[in-house]
């Protein structure tokens, strides 16, 4: 092993100090919540809730990590500069989560926060080469090192912001992908990452008590956004800088299922001639709800695809990318067969339904759809409001 025992101790104690003040902090925060109305209220049928439940439980999250990376994680200018960012954007969460703000004014000031550590050496100078035919193995950014690094920081942090629709799930995607850095960070030798990857990982455990179904309090923008940032920025400094050893995927296969998620979602957009920023229903959690799934259903599978995509880049790590890609298809098939065992019913419903949708567009235009019939989707949610 590249890691020691005292390390280890080390780790664990960061991972152990901050799950208890997030788990401490937690009802202290949910009090505060709805004294300042910072209260989520189900309004469309894009909410999985039925009552009212208290936002800012973010600030917990940032309560337990701030307090273990105070104590147990030296500091450096480029990590008092993440830190400050981060600041900036529990604040914009805060104030958000209290009182909604626009979509453009959000974005500015993510941007604003992304740049404070870009600015101070949290930047991604090279890339490995994903083309394998390639006689140059690395791609030298020059110029765009801090542009890239900016667009990476805001993009993850609204990726996670909005796979955060389920009981858990951005909290538990969160955690895992937290601990598959940490795994990484000990293996590669990369210290104060692993130091600070277990703070963020015992802030998230300490608070998925109180998130996970039926939820006491939700973590909002404010926490969302939070381990967004967070995880962006320290995949920045410990996994795209160690060129040498980690690929160019292993950032992806971490963040793979809210990088994914974003992606599709401004694409199927973008398709339908709706604002990318535009939120919908037909996230992924939305489709496993409508498969039948239940919430905790549906989060458990969300769980495990992340816990595959973070195990693959563990092994791309340590045995190379022939090897990885051997795990990661085994793991699929596994998880295939799984979930047809375990919800065989869904997934038949799932497939007839695809089967018939099929159908649908091949013989379209040969009949009229009946009066007042719903498109194939379902009815489209009403009053909805735009997404950074």
């Amino acid at each position: 092993m590249l890691f020691n025992t005292q390390l280890l101790a080390g780790v664990l104690l960061a991972l152990f100090v901050a799950l208890v003040v997030s788990f401490l902090t937690s009802p202290v925060v949910k009090a505060f919540a709805y004294k300042v109305g910072a209260v989520d209220v189900p309004k469309d049928n894009r909410r999985m809730h039925h009552v009212p439940i208290p936002r800012l439980g973010g600030l917990a999250v940032f309560f337990g990590f701030i307090i273990s990376i105070l104590l147990f994680v030296e500091m450096t200018d480029q990590f008092r500069s993440i830190l400050l960012g981060a600041v900036i954007i529990v604040v914009l969460g805060v104030v958000d989560d209290i009182t909604p703000l626009p979509a453009k004014l959000k974005f500015l000031v993510q941007i604003g926060a992304a740049l404070i550590p870009a600015m101070n050496g949290v930047v991604i100078h090279v890339l490995s080469n994903p083309n394998l035919f390639s006689e140059n193995p690395y791609w030298n950014l020059g110029m765009l090192s801090v542009p890239a690094t900016v667009l990476w920081i805001v993009a993850i942090t609204n990726a996670v912001n909005l796979i955060d629709g389920l009981d858990g799930l951005a909290i538990g995607v969160s955690a895992i992908s937290a601990t598959t850095v940490l795994v990484i960070s000990l293996l590669v030798s990369e210290v104060q990452v692993a130091m600070v990857m277990a703070a963020l990982v015992g802030a998230c455990v300490g608070f998925m008590p109180y998130n996970i179904n039926p939820a006491k309090m939700f973590m909002g923008d404010t926490g969302a956004t939070f381990l967004g940032f967070i995880l962006a920025c320290m995949s920045v400094e410990g996994l795209f800088k160690s060129w040498a050893i980690i690929s160019f995927a292993v950032p992806f296969l971490i963040l793979g299922l809210p990088i994914f998620d974003t992606a599709f979602a401004f694409i199927r957009r973008i398709a339908h001639g709706q604002s990318p920023m535009q939120a919908d229903r037909s996230h992924i959690h939305h489709r496993l709800i409508d498969m039948g799934l239940n919430q905790k259903q549906a989060v458990a599978t969300l769980y495990v695809i992340s816990a595959i995509l973070g195990l693959s880049a563990v092994v791309l790590t340590t045995s190379g990318e022939l090897r990885a890609m051997m795990f990661f298809v085994s793991l699929c098939v596994v998880a295939l067969v799984a979930a047809r065992v375990v919800f065989p019913k869904e997934v038949r419903e799932e497939l007839h339904e695809e089967m018939e949708e099929l159908k649908d567009h091949g013989h379209h235009g040969a009949q009229p759809p009946a009066e007042g019939a719903q498109p194939p989707d379902g009815p489209k949610p009403n009053g909805e409001k735009e997404e950074p």
